[in-house]
């Protein structure tokens, strides 16, 4: 909670400091690292093998890709650009839990 709190707050403030500028592109690009790195504390945050592949299941993915995926040793940042934690935790997904968007808060200053 505290980290979307912070994250919204910054993004906010950044945004309509630089709206001005053309950065739709930009944008775009940081977007994507930021929601790669949101999958990432979110994976960390789990911490357990059995606990990843509880909230993967939760999430829509087949239990033996649960099972492979929750168990596997590979880094962090790796497995938050997997396909399957892409599946499970989508870009719609992170929007409903109040995650906020950088593109989505500039096209609310240049809506073009």
């Amino acid at each position: 909670v505290k980290r979307k709190q912070k994250l919204r707050k910054y993004i906010v403030g950044w945004v309509g400091y630089y709206h001005l500028a053309n950065m739709k592109r930009f944008c775009l690009e940081t977007d994507e690292w930021l929601r790669r790195r949101i999958r990432m504390c979110i994976w960390k945050a789990w911490k357990k093998p059995k606990t990843k592949v509880v909230n993967l299941i939760r999430c829509g993915i087949a239990k033996w890709q649960a099972y492979q995926w929750g168990n596997t040793r590979l880094a962090y940042w790796r497995i938050a650009g997997s396909p399957i934690l892409s599946i499970a935790m989508s870009n719609d997904r992170l929007r409903k839990q109040g995650y906020v968007c950088l593109l989505d808060a500039y096209l609310g200053w240049n809506p073009k």
